[in-house]
């Protein structure tokens, strides 16, 4: 193949290059020749200033007494020989020059409609060939992922129970007889339902390499494109390939990308979505009982999916896979450090305890950040220090070294954060404070990190009323250190956090005596900054402004209660601003030895750690 696009590139190069020397001698040949009228030729002839001539059919070239060349073109003229032999010419005859009809004249001459045919052959093989299919729009985008590096599901930890789910599936692949003996119907779909990075697409890759089938991958957004049909063509084929391969594993991921709600947009019936839709929910119905193909889909927007999705007969079953507990997180932890070396203090159990609400993908990108911390440091092993500042780097953004404050915007901020940690002290049912920081990590100045003790799955109203204490804690420690009119916006963000959360606290959790246990928000569909957007619609303006009140309420009233504590615990609080000026950053052990007046040990940390802290004790937030 390859020798024989190089011969027709060299064949191409040879013709233009016998094209442009042929028109060279041509021109070179008619360079000082010029063109003359017979007339003036058989004029010229008798006033004898012509010295010889040669005649080559009807044409006629020669030479000038003074030296000059010229040409003309004969009719038919049998007295012209004699005329010229008459006035002493010298007469020259040739044969007529036919080099026109010879092989390269006829190729010279068709050269440019040999480069288009050869243009034209060159784009459709490309066009047929690779990936990017310019001419096969409709043929599917599924890859199939060969087994070279087998997944299973002891690569897979912290979902147990959507594994116990999805076992019964491997075994439909591997004895699919075994249940339509006894008339059974294994779930031709399966839609696994979870957050972001919990391992939905890890689990589906395990399921086919337990069963050691075939495993397609395609995205839901690989389906649409701005020609409509070629979606619902690439559904067919799509299905096609995997009926040809059966048995196997169909896995979609976001598929709410095309199989969201029909009736929403604005394209009708007509709209390439909703047909890319259609053509997915009849290939589903269109399987034979013994196809053996089952098709597993993953969303995080389950809420959008059309219903015809979810009926029996096509994704009925759903699997939820959801954030990991404790215990998952161990094990979790434990799969992504098979090749990290650690060191002797490192407790995975305590690493998991302290990472509540992590995903999957979180725990990797933890370990992943505390080998890149160890060896920045030239270290051989990861330590738990080397954990412990990753999940800060995790959870609270990179240390912003470069960014420089003055003493006195310095002090606000320690003020600022103490005040956040004092209220989740005294407060009830707070949870207990990791750390707190002047260091500026991510967009924040300063940070108050708290972590629970245990994984919480629902939060009573008396711990939602502290929160909102604690996020009045940092504008109300500005208010009493510095005075009311020279507050600052330091507190836009706890503002911003408060707000919506009395908001959810009136509107969707009924935390609100006056309005009672009513929803008053619906979910837009809409996502924005990672949560799902709340609305109030129908309800009156009566109503609006009562919600309005409410949360008002709620908000001033804990921000009275911050005041009413931090001037009842001032000598705490401004104990705990020195000593986040002087250490900058306290865990929470260290918070509670300050405040009891216990001096602070800070010998531990190493060299490097006590230089940077020096550094930054100078003018750099």
């Amino acid at each position: 193949m390859k020798a024989g696009k190089n011969f027709i590139i060299w064949l191409v190069v040879i013709v233009l290059l016998s094209a442009v020397m042929n028109t060279l001698n041509d021109g070179a040949q008619r360079a000082g020749t010029s063109n003359m009228p017979f007339s003036d030729f058989m004029n010229e002839v008798e006033a004898k200033r012509v010295t010889d001539v040669t005649i080559a059919g009807a044409s006629i070239s020669g030479h000038m007494t003074d030296g000059k060349t010229f040409s003309s073109y004969a009719p038919y003229d049998p007295s012209m020989v004699e005329t010229l032999r008459k006035n002493g010419v010298i007469v020259r005859a040739q044969p007529e020059d036919t080099s026109a009809n010879t092989f390269w004249g006829i190729v010279i001459s068709w050269f440019p409609m040999i480069l288009l045919i050869g243009v034209w052959i060159y784009f459709m093989r490309q066009a047929n060939s690779g990936n990017n299919k310019a001419l096969s729009f409709g043929k599917s985008r599924a890859r199939l992922i060969e087994n070279t590096k087998k997944v299973t599901f002891a690569d897979v930890a912290g979902c147990d129970e959507s594994k116990q789910e999805l076992e019964e599936i491997i075994d439909f692949l591997k004895e699919p007889s075994k249940f339509q003996r006894l008339g059974g119907k294994i779930p031709r779909g399966v839609l696994m339902v979870g957050p972001p990075g919990t391992g939905k697409t890890l689990l589906a890759k395990a399921v086919a390499g337990e069963a050691n089938v075939p495993f397609f991958s395609i995205s839901g957004s690989d389906f649409v494109e701005m020609f409509v049909g070629v979606g619902a063509s690439r559904v067919r084929d799509m299905f096609q390939q995997a009926k040809k391969n059966a048995p196997c594993l169909l896995f979609i991921d976001e598929i709410d990308a095309v199989g969201r709600h029909r009736g929403a947009g604005l394209g009708g019936g007509n709209d390439e979505r909703e047909q890319t839709l259609n053509q997915l929910l009849v290939e589903m119905d269109g399987f034979e009982d013994n196809q053996n193909v089952i098709v597993i889909a993953a969303t995080n927007r389950p809420d959008v999916l059309d219903p015809a999705l979810l009926r029996p007969g096509r994704f009925d079953r759903q699997v939820t896979v959801s954030n990991p507990d404790k215990k998952g997180r161990e094990e979790i932890l434990k799969v992504h450090v098979k090749k990290v070396p650690l060191a002797k203090d490192v407790n995975l159990s305590v690493i998991a305890r302290g990472t509540p609400g992590f995903s999957g993908a979180d725990l990797a990108n933890l370990v992943n950040e505390a080998a890149l911390l160890a060896a920045r440091k030239n270290k051989r092993k990861v330590t738990s220090k080397d954990f412990d500042e990753a999940k800060d780097k995790v959870l609270m953004g990179n240390e912003r070294k470069s960014m420089a404050m003055d003493d006195k915007e310095k002090e606000l901020t320690a003020y600022h954060e103490a005040g956040h940690a004092i209220c989740s002290l005294y407060t009830e049912e707070s949870d207990p404070i990791h750390k707190a920081t002047i260091i500026p990590r991510g967009r924040a100045l300063g940070m108050v990190q708290q972590l629970p003790e245990k994984d919480q799955y629902s939060y009573s109203k008396t711990k939602m009323l502290s929160r909102l204490v604690i996020c009045m804690g940092g504008r109300v420690a500005e208010e009493l250190h510095l005075g009311a009119d020279k507050i600052t916006s330091g507190a836009s963000s706890d503002i911003a956090a408060a707000t919506n959360l009395a908001r959810s606290m009136v509107t969707e959790w009924g935390m609100s005596d006056l309005l009672g246990p009513v929803l008053y928000a619906e979910n837009s569909g809409e996502v924005f900054l990672g949560k799902s957007v709340t609305q109030n619609k129908n309800v009156s303006e009566e109503t609006a402004r009562l919600v309005d009140a409410e949360i008002k309420r709620l908000v001033t009233t804990a921000y009275d209660q911050a005041k009413q504590l931090l001037t009842e615990k001032k000598t705490e609080w401004e104990t705990l601003s020195k000593a986040l000026i002087e250490y900058e950053t306290l865990t929470g052990e260290e918070i509670k030895d300050v405040i009891a007046g216990k001096p602070i040990d800070k010998s531990e940390e190493s060299p490097v750690d006590e230089a940077h802290r020096t550094q930054s004790s100078i003018p750099e937030l």
